[in-house]
């Protein structure tokens, strides 16, 4: 397991005397194995936030959602994820490619609780794996380093209203779009799109 705290964190929690709390943290809840527990909490979650970080060293966020139980537990060190059809920048999907280095956020809103993921991905094409997600471009598979809750007292209480109508769902074309239509999209998308107007 990589160090989990850099020198930069060494030097703030010991101005702010809390060396000996994150250590503790530490022991006691950071693991490289998935409980039962986890299996429970992240298969039944609709999103994540995954971060990544390209060649340079230049980070970007991004949210990803489907319904629950798109992120899969594989074996205790593996989870999976689809990637579904976005706006074609792969900007996550170009940084796991060049470095491999991702950290995933779960937050259950409505029960406030998170669980953090840092680890390696790599992008997969496996039939066998792409048959669990219709519609995926390709499956990406996590290779779990740390595993650890966070502190939940800063998380607002939210409810789920109603599930995203354009998650892939087997048999079910998902509507078009709008920024797809615009004028300046149109005749750029992809050959394949949906969206594209006829030739």
């Amino acid at each position: 397991m990589p160090p989990l705290y850099s020198p930069t964190a060494r030097a703030l929690q010991d101005q702010f005397d809390t060396r000996r709390l994150a250590d503790r943290l530490a022991e006691v809840t950071v693991r490289d194995r998935f409980t039962p527990e986890d299996r429970a909490f992240l298969e039944r979650l609709d999103m994540f936030f995954l971060a990544t970080v390209d060649a340079m060293g230049q980070p970007t966020c991004s949210y990803k959602g489907g319904d629950p139980g798109f992120v899969k537990i594989l074996d205790d060190q593996t989870l999976a994820f689809p990637n579904y059809d976005g706006n074609g920048m792969y900007l996550s999907m170009g940084n796991i490619h060049a470095t491999q280095r991702v950290g995933l956020l779960f937050i259950d809103f409505e029960r406030q609780r998170r669980t953090r993921i840092d680890g390696t991905a790599e992008l997969r094409h496996d039939p066998s794996l792409l048959a669990g997600y219709p519609a995926a471009q390709f499956v990406v598979l996590v290779h779990a380093e740390r595993i650890y809750p966070n502190c939940p007292r800063y998380i607002h209480k939210y409810q789920l209203i109603e599930r995203s109508a354009f998650v892939p769902r087997g048999g079910i074309a998902p509507p078009i779009p709008g920024w797809k239509q615009s004028d300046w999209a149109r005749d750029v998308l992809p050959a394949s799109d949906p969206a594209r107007p006829p030739q």
